[in-house]
């Protein structure tokens, strides 16, 4: 079974504060609010700082950012060597062909024996990435080395004047380098995974032109209806509701208890939902990780930058029991127990 052996992130430019964003895009927003509630202060978006870079630019570099990480681990450990890529985004390089298999090319020149696929469960991409790349690693012998790449490029797709996305959504990747276990094939790292979906929740908010129902048109784009829309308001307490349940069926598929479990990560949309989640579960703020005050709303993203970003504070150590769970639009939601 797998383990974690290093990660990575990557966010392009320098960061954007509250007032240089409304001076770049010219909207206007409640700087205050935007801070207090959902604990956003910054953020990283390449085509506001004039960066020819996107998602595929961004899942390499963190993957090379993870890779020198898990050579500290394990020195045999290469781009070359990867016989896995799984890319998590709802904001692919193209929507034909997959970001995967661009990533493998870029990091591995050619032709090679390698699985590369893309994931896209909306924001809850990089949990559901994560357990199909352990499970392609359990089932599979010539598997050695994965990456599994939740990466984020929203800021493309915001509409000028669109002050909703831009105080909110940001560009960033996260990266994780999986390594088949040896021994004890009945002890496993991957401890538990556990999903909710509702599709009768699709309308909220998302993408909607340019797949096969809406195609992109010139009435289309003169009407505004393209790139990021937000079609009805989320409901406010829609993952305060929903996150203690799941982690609770988490748990007990796992075969833990809440006190056992070292460190929690949660969607990072909104902090003070996760306050509120914390208190809910009766656990300690100092038990969760937030970064959507350094990054913003990444998506995608934000799992694997948040867990990063704990192991490189040690706010995490190997053998730590770590919860994952992640909210995306569609409803898709995924959660991950997982021993570091």
């Amino acid at each position: 079974m797998p383990e974690m052996i290093g990660s990575g992130v990557y966010a392009p430019g320098e960061p954007i504060d509250h007032r240089e964003l409304m001076e770049l895009t010219g909207v206007e927003f409640d700087s205050d609010r935007i801070t207090a509630k959902l604990g956003i202060r910054q953020r990283h978006i390449a085509h506001l700082r004039g960066i020819d870079e996107t998602t595929a630019d961004f899942a390499e570099k963190a993957t090379r950012n993870a890779l020198t990480a898990a050579r500290k681990v394990d020195p045999e450990v290469s781009a070359e060597r990867l016989d896995l890529f799984v890319v998590a985004t709802d904001t692919p390089e193209f929507i034909s062909p997959p970001t995967a298999v661009l990533l493998q090319g870029r990091l591995q020149g050619g032709q090679q024996e390698s699985t590369a696929f893309d994931i896209n469960a909306s924001c809850a991409g990089f949990c559901t990435a994560l357990d199909v790349a352990v499970r392609r690693l359990d089932s599979d012998n010539s598997i050695r080395y994965a990456v599994v790449v939740g990466v984020y490029n929203m800021p493309a797709y915001i509409r000028p004047g669109d002050a909703f996305g831009y105080s909110i959504f940001a560009d960033g990747a996260g990266a994780v380098i999986l390594r088949r276990q040896d021994g004890d094939a009945t002890v496993s790292n991957y401890r538990a995974g556990h999903f909710v979906a509702d599709g009768t929740q699709w309308n909220y908010v998302g993408v909607y032109s340019g797949g096969t129902r809406q195609p992109v048109t010139e009435a289309r784009l003169a009407s505004g209806e393209y790139g990021l829309q937000l079609l009805q308001r989320l409901p406010g307490d829609r993952n305060v509701a929903l996150w203690p349940p799941v982690v609770q069926r988490l748990l007990e598929k796992g075969g833990h208890t809440l006190d056992e479990v070292d460190h929690f990560l949660f969607t990072q949309i909104n902090k003070d939902v996760i306050t509120r989640v914390m208190a809910l579960l009766e656990q300690p703020m100092d038990k969760t990780t937030t970064i959507m005050d350094r990054w913003g709303y990444t998506g995608s993203a934000c799992i694997p930058m948040a867990l990063s970003e704990a192991v490189r504070t040690r706010r995490v150590r190997p053998g730590d029991l770590v919860v994952l769970v992640a909210s995306g639009a569609g409803l898709a939601v995924a959660a991950n127990l997982i021993r570091l």
